[in-house]
């Protein structure tokens, strides 16, 4: 009987790759399932088995043990006598002292106004003329004369734009909590109006924006009719500019900031960002990070070699500058310190890439390579994107509760208030505060929210 042929040994390269493929069919079959929750955008696995403690850690770093302070000044004294017997065990009490006790409250209520506005003729054009005070958002009357007040207003675009609540809740709320009844369509009508009314604060925004020698900018989808947009931030450390656009093309920031655009122009390494050719770019390293990451979860034996290298010297460049700002290096070290993480990383990009996903980010890097570490040679600026990410995270929230827009108009005034609400907390300005002034603003006094710098 002949001897039957022996099977060959398995390959090593064959084991190698089906290792590799089967570890991407996990991962795609969890990005699938991921896709189909309902939480999925907050879902991050399992929880800890071994949580940190909850709270700051005692000792010398826990810092300031704050407590509410005491109101300086009260509209109402309330007291309380001593009680005459004890509650546990019924004996006679026999008094001692006062202790004092502080509140802060709010009021549950709405106040009604009636104002009695004089008017005449001009004798001379002919025109009617009528009084405003100066709680008054205008001088309508007739139909439009039973109206809502500023303040309450200012609230309402609030809650919608800046804590996300939707119309239905809003009128609910200001039902139940102020016993104020306004329909849904009130309030929408409410919020197209006053992004009407701050239609010059948010052009002065856009103007100090385009001005800046400083700007990071990020883009997320929207809605808005249930077609496909983008919300785009370009935000400075001093103010916020958003627009709805349904492009994602180099045209929206080209609108913002002009096409020859000087400044330092911090970014996600988006290609349309590229187009300013004049800017001074600034790539976000935590997006480089998180490909890095992203590509050690799925990589397989000398796979991982190359994003662990551009990790390793990615967080170089970051340790690197927190020992500049501290001051435990001069400027002349970080320049040469610099230099070798350049040229570490410029050998790295320049080597062979077998695997697609290392050659992708290659790629990338080196197409974007002079700005990684731009926030190294031009101190003050930004390593990452956070600015325009931490810009987005509140639309974000927002885009879970009501999904975007109905009608182009409605996006418009969503840009607007978003704009001004955002830049009046960089200011430092109360935001219900100048909402309510605009409203109350007679036509061509509306108040400033930011000065514009010269040209």
């Amino acid at each position: 009987m002949p001897d039957l042929p022996q099977p060959s040994p398995p390959c090593p390269r064959c084991s190698q790759l089906e290792v590799e493929l089967a570890k991407l069919r996990a991962r795609i079959e969890d990005l699938e399932r991921s896709q189909k929750r309902q939480a999925a955008p907050f879902s991050k696995g399992d929880p800890n088995s071994a949580p940190k403690r909850p709270g700051r850690k005692p000792g010398e770093d826990y810092g300031i043990k704050a407590h509410r302070e005491p109101p300086r000044t009260f509209d109402e004294t309330l007291d309380t006598p001593c009680p005459s017997s004890c509650p546990h065990c019924g004996g006679k009490v026999e008094p001692e002292g006062i202790e004092s006790q502080y509140q802060d409250e709010i009021v549950r209520s709405h106040i009604r106004r009636r104002f009695h506005n004089g008017y005449g003729r001009c004798r001379q054009c002919r025109r009617v003329v009528r009084s405003r005070h100066p709680l008054q958002t205008s001088t309508a009357t007739g139909a439009a004369a039973a109206q809502v007040g500023p303040d309450a207003q200012a609230l309402i675009v609030r809650m919608n734009k800046e804590l996300g609540a939707s119309h239905q809740k809003i009128s609910r709320h200001f039902k139940s909590t102020f016993g104020l009844s306004i329909t849904r369509g009130g309030v929408t009508q409410i919020i197209l109006r006053a992004a009407f009314r701050c239609g010059s604060a948010y052009r002065d925004i856009l103007i100090f924006v385009r001005r800046s020698e400083e700007v990071y900018a990020d883009e997320t989808g929207w809605k808005v009719g249930g077609w496909l947009h983008w919300l785009w931030g370009f935000v400075t450390r001093m103010a916020t500019a958003y627009l709805i656009r349904p492009s994602r093309g180099a045209d929206v920031p080209e609108e913002v900031l002009s096409p020859d655009y000087a400044g330092f122009f911090g970014h996600d390494g988006w290609a349309p960002y590229d187009r300013f050719k004049e800017a001074i770019h600034g790539t976000c390293n935590t997006h480089l990070l998180g490909r890095c990451r992203n590509l050690l979860k799925v990589a397989t034996a000398g796979a991982v070699r190359f994003p662990r290298a551009v990790k390793a010297i990615l967080q170089a460049g970051l340790a690197l500058r927190d020992r500049r700002d501290a001051g435990q290096i001069s400027p002349q070290g970080v320049a040469v310190a610099r230099g070798r993480l350049e040229s570490k990383l410029l050998r790295l990009l320049g080597s062979r890439m077998t695997h697609p996903g290392n050659a992708k980010l290659a790629n990338h890097m080196a197409r974007h390579f002079d700005q990684i570490f731009t926030y190294l040679r031009i101190p003050g600026v930004e390593a990452t994107n956070w600015m325009g990410e931490q810009a987005m995270r509140p639309a974000v929230v927002n885009r879970k509760v009501w999904g975007g827009n109905r009608t182009p108009r409605g996006a418009i005034a969503q840009s607007c208030l978003m704009s001004v609400l955002r830049t009046c907390v960089q200011q430092g300005h109360d935001g219900l505060d100048f909402i309510s002034r605009t409203l109350r603003a007679p036509p061509g006094h509306a108040p400033k929210i930011i000065a514009v710098p010269a040209s």
